[in-house]
């Protein structure tokens, strides 16, 4: 338990209980003292006391009085009375009037701490149903402000059982973007999440401008006209939403309904041209446009038809790149969510800033793809030719590519340098004619390349471990066999 007081106006015995309270084993955040009734409910009119020892005979107000004074308090304390053997009568009476027990003088430790731990579960489980009282009554109002498909029937059941205590001195809805955190209703506000793209919050009036200051400081939010009970949720929450959208567009802090206008809608604007863009020399272009289309939508809001284009672009946009955009799904799918961004600078910063690094990604990936083709002609040219005098220089300008791009292409696409992949197709070549021909020696070397008989000869032995000449006797030996 949070809070007991003790009531009792000799000082010895009073210290007496709070000592066997602080030794019971059940645990006390506060234990608060006074010495009469009349202390004792100036204190439980300013602050909520979960259990109450209280004396029955008291100067200024006694204990009787003082349990008939509580019946005008919202949060009574669970009570306890401490009477003498001649006060028995008066302890019955205090029964009657809703105290849960009585401990006769002296007060006996052990008898103190038996009522303590029946009090203190029965605290806990009145905390844990209200827990559930309140989470079964935040889904109920999700389900009021949120679904489309209450039926009459519903919409009745749960007004009968909620809307005599919902806020009958009124409330504001407010929305903002979701922050997807735990349902919550308190006694002075309520916090739902997850109601698409946005959250809100049911605001007393006088508690507005604290959470503007307070904790809305850099949000966008939108803000209902005052409403009364359940009957009028799903009309605040629409409203809100109205304004949760203009504050959206416009950048502005906060949006009351009242403002909002009713904006011509623009020109319908078509994204998925630019999809195709984005792959071409005209992708620079695309992104210059797009920046035009969110300039144009924060100046004149007619963002309805440009919301639905940006999720058609995004889709086109995967279907279109998807190898590409094999790590990046969740993201994309997040930007299809305008409105769980605080506002469109904060959604446009974001969205571009990723269409410019995909861009790069997609040229490199682009260039990579052009760069292949051109190693995939390198290579086929150089078995075409190992014959001839070849050298990197004569292959990169064949396939018109920058010589010192070509060196670093072609090893990432081989393997290899240009000069052990010629060599290794010549030694390969070589090996064949040693085989199955009786060319001479310097006629092989001529016919794969090197005019030069010695280095070929000397390349052969480094290669192959062995001469030539060696080569091809092992290979009859070989036949032989």
């Amino acid at each position: 338990m949070h809070t007991l007081l003790i009531v009792e106006d000799e000082k010895m015995i009073r210290q007496g209980i709070k000592a066997m309270v602080q030794r019971s084993g059940v645990p006390v955040e506060v234990i608060l003292e006074c010495s009469n009734g009349q202390m004792a409910l100036d204190i439980l009119r300013t602050q909520k006391v979960d259990v109450m020892f209280t004396d029955i005979r008291m100067p200024k107000m006694d204990g009787i009085e003082l349990v008939k004074a509580m019946d005008e308090l919202p949060n009574k304390p669970l009570t306890v009375a401490v009477s003498g053997y001649d006060d028995f009568t008066y302890a019955v009476e205090m029964l009657r009037r809703g105290i849960r027990d009585y401990i006769l003088k002296p007060v006996d430790r052990n008898q103190v701490k038996e009522i303590l731990e029946r009090l203190d579960a029965e605290i806990q489980q009145s905390h844990e149903a209200k827990e559930n009282s309140r989470t079964i009554g935040g889904q109920q109002l999700r389900h009021l402000m949120w679904d489309d498909n209450v039926t009459e029937t519903e919409r009745a059941v749960i007004l009968k059982q909620y809307d005599s205590d919902f806020y009958r001195e009124g409330y504001m809805v407010c929305c903002l973007e979701n922050q997807g955190e735990d349902l919550m209703v308190e006694e002075d506000f309520v916090y739902i999440s997850n109601l698409g793209d946005m959250e809100c919050y049911l605001l007393k009036p006088e508690r507005l401008e604290e959470y503007i200051k307070r904790d809305w400081r850099k949000k966008y939010v939108g803000i209902s006209r005052l409403k009364v009970g359940l009957e009028q949720l799903r009309e605040g929450f629409e409203e809100a939403k109205a304004a949760r959208t203009e504050a959206f567009w416009l950048e502005r802090a906060y949006f009351n309904y009242e403002d909002v206008a009713g904006w011509e809608v623009a020109e319908p604007v078509q994204l998925d041209n630019y999809v195709q863009m984005l792959g071409t020399v005209k992708a620079e272009n695309a992104i210059k446009q797009l920046r035009n289309i969110f300039w144009n939508a924060r100046r004149s809001p007619g963002h309805c038809n440009l919301e639905a284009e940006l999720k058609v672009f995004l889709n086109s946009l995967m279907e279109t790149y998807e190898m590409v955009l094999q790590n990046e799904t969740e993201e994309l799918e997040q930007m299809k969510h305008l409105y769980a961004y605080p506002c469109i600078g904060v959604y446009e910063t974001e969205f571009m800033g990723w269409l410019e690094k995909f861009t790069e990604k997609l040229n490199h990936k682009f260039e990579d793809y052009k760069n292949k083709q051109k190693i995939q002609q390198a290579v086929i040219y150089i078995r075409e030719n190992y014959d001839k005098d070849l050298n990197m220089a004569v292959v990169s300008n064949y396939i018109s590519m920058n010589y010192s791009l070509f060196s670093y292409a072609f090893k990432q696409y081989t393997g290899t340098n240009f000069v052990n992949f010629l060599k290794d197709i010549r030694m390969e070549k070589a090996k064949e004619l040693l085989e199955n021909t009786d060319l001479r020696i310097i006629e092989i070397s001529q016919k794969i390349g090197y005019e030069n008989e010695k280095h070929f000869m000397k390349i052969f032995k480094v290669t192959c471990g062995v001469s030539p000449t060696e080569y091809r006797r092992n290979m009859q030996y070989k036949k032989e066999q």
